[in-house]
């Protein structure tokens, strides 16, 4: 076939960053916590490495050694999450209180980007970035008075990442998915996990899990809801193949769990699991004084 140029509906471009999430990694590394971050205005991804080291032998060039990538990115943006202070370096020993140069834990992020065409415009679709083991490096903060030609102040962080194992290939920090050519169900599917249900939290899953998806591979559990003794005021945490329960955000290993307050025990899937709608994921246990 004779090849053509700039055909109809073949003009694309990409365009725009909205639907920024944070996600706050659990005491496993697993990203099961996401929180909105607004006011995102530009995410700019930087790759680096994959430089070519020549290698010379028998007079000739004999191969190139290529280094390894590295994924890294800019963020900027009106505001943050307060969520996202002790990435930032910043510790809160109280509300309103910051104490800054303290350690940069790593965290998850989601990011949308527009694809447009000659025909649909900016509504042609668009790509999910999801990026993993993300740190901020310490970042400029310009106060300046105000003026007649007021502009809000523009923060900034410099990210670096450490990938995450994929199976069957190197490992990765940064997953883009084309909603122009994935299924709809199952780009629906990713979403709900992205940002959420009414039963559900945000949370972000790893690569593997994010490729079954794409690939048909998905298994549909039920988490079982955890028994309750209250005389004894002992929570059991029960054996499910692809759910991990928690308790204020730390995972649970199966077996008794004595509380001394009231207790709230989240379900959330694992791997390549995922939960049917509408299925109780969370519950509220009441401690009963002795």
């Amino acid at each position: 076939m004779k090849l053509a140029w700039d055909q109809t509906g073949e003009r694309t471009y990409e365009t725009g960053v909205d639907r920024g999430v944070l996600y706050i990694p659990d005491n496993t590394g697993a990203y099961n916590s996401g929180v909105a971050w607004n006011g995102l205005t530009t995410v700019t991804e930087s790759p680096s490495g994959a430089e070519a080291s020549p290698q010379y032998a028998d007079n000739i060039k004999y191969l190139n050694l290529i280094s390894a990538e590295e994924f890294g990115a800019t963020i900027e943006a009106f505001t943050y999450p307060k969520e996202f202070l002790q990435f930032d370096g910043v510790n809160q020993p109280s509300p309103g209180v910051s104490v800054g140069q303290q350690g940069r834990k790593a965290f998850g992020l989601c990011y949308r980007t527009k694809k447009g065409n000659d025909v649909d415009g900016d509504d042609h679709g668009y790509k999910l970035h999801l990026v993993y083991g993300a740190q901020a490096a310490p970042s400029e903060k310009a106060y300046a008075t105000v003026n007649d030609s007021p502009e809000a102040i523009a923060f900034s962080w410099e990210l670096t990442t450490t990938p995450v194992a994929v199976t069957g290939m190197k490992p990765t920090a940064i997953i883009t998915v084309d909603s122009t050519e994935v299924q709809a169900d199952n780009l629906a599917a990713l979403e709900a996990l992205l940002y959420g249900t009414a039963d559900a939290d945000p949370s972000l899953p790893m690569p593997d899990a994010v490729i079954a998806l794409f690939a048909g591979n998905v298994t549909v559990v039920t988490p079982t809801e955890p028994a309750f003794d209250q005389a004894t005021n002992t929570i059991t945490i029960p054996t499910v193949a692809g759910v991990a329960y928690y308790i204020d955000g730390v995972v649970q290993a199966p077996g008794p769990v004595v509380i001394d307050d009231d207790t709230l025990v989240v379900a959330r899937p694992t791997g390549t699991a995922t939960f049917a709608d509408n299925v109780d994921s969370d519950w509220l246990f009441s401690y009963v004084a002795p």
